[in-house]
């Protein structure tokens, strides 16, 4: 395998692209920047200085991922979608006096392994989704998405649990859900969603 870096994308030297990788028209990866092996990033999509993506994931185009954000392996950021680093912005200083670097302090946005935000859905660092959860398109991510999660809306809410394969799960009684789509089964207790047997590669 190669990597492969269209002739109008603008990626920084210093950057770590892995094995395997296509970085599309017109996208940009800053100084710093580590992306797994088997990664593909979509046309216009922006990836931060020091930002870091594990292996298996998809940027869509115009997919803006700003520092110092860290994407686990997996992981599917949707057209459009921005993952934000500032949690007071403002372009100047209370004098009037514009900002740079040293004026403010960047936060990130945490992504774990398997999950998936959808088209132009806003995740509001600091924040973390957690693994295979969900992030419905257009939604805004105000505050920490539990694993296997399904969360919509403005302020983003959890209203289902997913599976792996991103299907909503049914609820079978006594904390037990079944994907749909694989017949894989999932406990829920306190809050908190697991896979029954965490060995299984499927749902």
């Amino acid at each position: 395998m190669t990597v492969r870096i269209a002739a109008t994308a603008d990626v920084d030297e210093r950057a770590t692209i892995g094995d395997g990788t296509n970085v599309w028209h017109l996208a940009q990866i800053r100084e710093d920047a580590t992306l797994g092996e088997n990664c593909n990033v979509g046309r216009g999509a922006y990836v931060g200085p020091g930002v870091r993506i594990g292996d298996n994931v998809k940027l869509q185009n115009y997919a803006l991922v700003y520092e110092p954000a860290v994407l686990g392996d997996g992981v599917f950021i949707g057209p459009a979608a921005v993952l934000s680093n500032d949690e007071y912005p403002r372009a100047v200083t209370p004098d009037g006096r514009l900002k740079n670097g040293d004026d403010w302090h960047a936060v990130g946005v945490e992504i774990g392994d398997g999950a998936s935000i959808g088209a132009r859905a806003v995740c509001v660092a600091p924040v973390r989704v957690g693994r295979w959860a969900l992030v419905a398109a257009g939604a805004v991510v105000t505050k920490d998405v539990p694993d296997f999660a399904l969360v919509v809306g403005v302020p983003a809410r959890r209203v289902r649990w997913v599976g792996k394969a991103g299907f909503p799960l049914e609820e079978k009684g006594d904390g037990l859900f079944v994907c749909p789509r694989t017949g894989a089964e999932y406990v829920e207790s306190e809050g908190v969603l697991s896979e029954s047997d965490p060995g299984s590669t499927q749902g």
